[in-house]
């Protein structure tokens, strides 16, 4: 068996999501995450820049087709996105906006187990997002994560 060359260094680049219907998606999150598609977007896909990052939204059916597998989705897929903000404040503020703006509440924010402050909500096709603040995470000025 072959090892990996020693410069290989896999990273997360590229979250894609499937969705139903692409403008309706593309308008949800410039509406309630302010997120406005980037280069290489057109109106089979839009690319959003996340520094480091690229999330991407792409029509479902299609999407399944590539990886040979069925576009039927169903309850919980075992994956959550997360947004993580310096404050309560802002988790409560950006959670009113989600919601205000087509995302359904999962999880009302709230004081969690593990010290911190989340929600939950579910953008337009079902896909499960937090928003939380962790007090033992820090955030640059970009709102990066910083983690050693």
């Amino acid at each position: 068996m072959n090892k990996p060359s020693k410069s290989l260094s896999p990273r997360l680049n590229i979250v894609t999501l499937g969705v139903q219907d692409l403008n309706r998606s593309r308008t949800f999150y410039q509406n309630a995450l302010g997120w406005s598609p980037s280069t290489g977007s057109d109106e089979q896909i839009a690319f959003y820049n996340q520094t480091g990052i690229i999330f991407a939204l792409y029509p479902i059916v299609p999407l399944a087709e590539d990886a040979a597998c069925s576009p039927e989705r169903s309850g919980f897929s075992g994956i959550t996105l997360a947004i993580n903000l310096p404050n309560k404040t802002d988790v409560d503020t950006l959670f009113a906006q989600i919601i205000a703006n087509g995302g359904t509440s999962l999880v009302k924010p709230v004081e969690t187990f593990w010290g911190g402050y989340h929600c939950y909500f579910a953008d337009p096709d079902g896909h499960h997002w937090e928003i939380s603040w962790a007090p033992f995470w820090e955030l640059d000025e970009q709102g990066n994560l910083l983690w050693e």
